[in-house]
């Protein structure tokens, strides 16, 4: 959006396989909702090209830790990390690597018919690379 103006429109996104809602770890198949950042990109990615998102936000990170999901240790790492406005660990029981994707060499049959991603979002690749050009470091993705 530019105000209030559309940009971009994309019918059919993919979801996670387990569909959109509160993410609670890694592996469980969810798109996670909420205010996310893009935080990096890789243009040479399986999927044609990745936008990453700063997944765990801090209010995952905040919920974890109430849940005893993850440590004061884990904690500190995710929003001093967030603090700095950087990408966040990787590699915590909350999971990672979530961001929008293409479909690489993936079957866009498939696409159109099933929510098929570990927990990001995918769009077909020639829409990926529309997306790309108009998002930055920082860009507020927010999944509703």
């Amino acid at each position: 959006m530019d105000g209030i103006r559309e940009l971009e429109h994309f019918d059919r996104v993919a979801l996670g396989a387990a569909g959109a809602g509160l993410k609670r770890s890694r592996g469980d198949g969810k798109t996670p909702l909420g205010t996310f950042h893009v935080s990096w990109f890789n243009p040479d990615s399986r999927f044609n090209y990745f936008i990453g998102l700063d997944y765990p936000n801090r209010a995952y990170a905040d919920q974890a830790l109430e849940d005893g999901r993850i440590d004061r240790g884990t904690h500190l790492r995710i929003v001093s990390a967030l603090d700095l406005r950087i990408t966040p660990p990787q590699d915590t029981p909350l999971g990672g690597q979530i961001g929008i994707h293409g479909l690489g060499g993936g079957d866009r049959r498939v696409h159109e018919m099933l929510n098929w991603t570990n927990g990001c979002i995918a769009l077909d690749n020639r829409e990926i690379r529309r997306l790309a050009r108009w998002v930055r470091r920082g860009t507020r993705v927010e999944i509703l």
